[in-house]
């Protein structure tokens, strides 16, 4: 069986002449590389897999597939999430990590204890550990990002996760890895002290105070091991949390001299009003901003040399509601194994939304280093799979992937002016929003730009730096936004080739189609770079 069913050439984006009905927006931008935002750190193209629904088992195990290789691993999911280029993958959670005993996850499987899972109402087998998703990992050419539980458990059990899986020898600790089977440390960089602990529905939530508290002990105690680990602080697990700004602040008084990330937790939904909707990366900037200002407050107040950055580590279009009412699991004696939950069929909107949250940590990216897409394959995620059958792309997987791909360099301030919409949550916001990388290296550019607007064309125009170049485009875009990829029809939504991009000297012209996403790579003529 293929890894993958190859993707079907598609219709090109030719100009559209506008009619009575419609309206032909203006926007303009310019690609200039003095004027750099940061760096930006490969990190920020993460993702997220916990033990929740068919992410792992049925999504990136599954022993019985055609294609699994001898570990148990599907090989058509590895070439999927290769192609979707992620980078960090945040594990084991999520909620599930606030009642997770490590130890489970590590040793023989036949002798690992099967146990509920209560943030998710299941049973957790534990065939798959610590142990398996790194050799995973190493398939894809990902770096883990560990979650260490701070809810039911403590400091002593993150200490000692920390020493099984970092330190080579010497230890009671060390010797049980190697005798589990890994001689190497699996050499963990960067750490989660817990997940959205300002979470009432979270196992061992606590005040701001008492996690503070609690983060700073563990991660204090961490660095002692090795401080040149990189440390996650829970932020808040939403802006709408009335908690959110006072959590921030309480925290990183307590942590800030040992932790080097606070974390951003957001998703958003179509609640029936299509035009806010795809304007969630206005909400999404708004948060990155208090977020930031609020960790500047804090090195301020505590005349700190050092900056802690932002962790985007959860962040996707996710239909909560729908789990809410319909298909959260109840019941005392209703555990079951891999449930299909959090499910979302994404559709174009979803995917314009996606790709403007996308460009929203471009825009950041000096202070957003590190960011997970939740979640990868089966649960919220753009990877979808079929037991014994296929496994296929979401329409959610193409601005992702375009974004990790060419997202590369450093991220540019492009000065955007675009006429505006009518939002009911927002107000007046641009129907163009884009963000742009610029890779020294070859030369090259790359504008990302999402048409936000329902029903007008938009014309953007793009002032050039000084050089010649060839441009190639593509657009994500159908006549109907509720338009989605699905077993039945697994390619009914891709980007196309845009032929209406075109460079006259300084500038270049692109028309986008509404409710669309778009990509434009300008190269330097003759280059080599795809």
């Amino acid at each position: 069986m293929p890894a993958a069913d190859p993707i079907p050439t598609t219709v090109p984006v030719h100009p559209h002449p506008t009619t009575e009905a419609e309206t032909m927006y203006q926007a303009r931008l310019s690609l200039q590389p003095q004027r750099a935002v940061g760096p930006i750190n490969p990190r920020l193209f993460g993702s997220f897999i916990e033990h929740l629904g068919r992410a792992v088992y049925d999504g990136i195990y599954e022993p019985g597939h055609p294609t699994a290789d001898a570990l148990g691993f599907r090989q058509d999911v590895v070439e999927l999430v290769k192609e979707l280029g992620v980078t960090t993958i945040r594990y084991p959670g999520g909620n599930f990590v606030s009642g997770f005993r490590w130890e489970d996850s590590v040793g023989p499987v036949e002798d690992r204890p099967t146990r509920l899972d209560l943030a998710w109402h299941s049973t957790e087998t534990n065939e798959v550990g610590l142990h398996e998703f790194q050799q995973w990992i190493d398939q894809v050419d990902g770096e883990l990002m560990l979650a260490v539980n701070l809810g039911t458990r403590g400091t002593m059990e993150a200490l000692e996760l920390l020493e099984y899986t970092n330190l080579a020898a010497g230890t009671a600790l060390a010797r049980r890895r190697i005798e589990n089977g890994r001689v190497e440390p699996f050499d963990v960089r960067i750490w989660c002290l817990g997940n959205e602990m300002d979470g009432p529905w979270q196992l061992g939530h606590r005040s701001a105070d008492d996690y503070g508290k609690l983060a700073a002990q563990t991660g204090r105690a961490m660095k002692a091991f090795d401080p040149t680990l990189e440390l996650v602080a829970c932020g808040s697990s939403s802006s709408s949390m009335p908690t959110f700004g006072t959590w921030e602040r309480t925290v990183l008084r307590h942590s800030y001299d040992c932790v080097d990330y606070i974390s951003c937790h957001a998703y958003y939904e179509n609640k029936g009003d299509l035009a806010s909707f795809l304007a969630s990366g206005v909400d999404m900037d708004r948060f990155i901003l208090e977020v930031t200002a609020a960790a500047d407050e804090i090195k301020a107040e505590i005349g700190s040399d050092k900056t802690v950055n932002i962790s985007f580590d959860e962040w996707n279009v996710w239909y909560n509601t729908r789990f809410e009412n319909v298909d959260k699991i109840t019941g005392v004696d209703n555990w079951p194994v891999a449930p299909r939950l959090l499910e979302d069929v994404y559709s174009v909107a979803d995917a314009v939304v996606v790709g403007g949250l996308l460009i929203s940590l471009l825009r950041h990216a000096d202070r957003v280093t590190s960011a997970s897409l939740a979640q990868l394959v089966n649960v919220i995620a753009p990877i979808m799979t079929e037991p014994g059958g296929p496994a296929w792309r979401q329409t959610t997987f193409f601005p992702f992937a375009e974004a990790a791909r060419f997202g590369r360099g450093v991220s540019l301030d492009v000065e955007l002016k675009s006429d505006s919409y009518e939002t009911t949550e927002y107000g007046a916001v641009g129907v163009i929003d884009a963000a742009a990388s610029f890779e020294e290296s070859d030369g090259s550019y790359t504008v990302f730009a999402v048409n936000r607007d329902p029903s007008g064309i938009a014309a953007l125009v793009i002032d050039l730096p000084v050089g010649d170049f060839e441009v190639t485009a593509s657009t994500l875009h159908d006549s109907d936004v509720e338009a989605a990829n699905t077993l039945a029809e697994p390619h009914r939504v891709q980007p196309a080739p845009n032929v209406t991009a075109q460079i006259d000297g300084s500038t270049l012209t692109v028309e986008l189609p509404p409710v669309s996403w778009s990509h434009l790579r300008l190269t330097p003529r003759g280059s080599l770079s795809a």
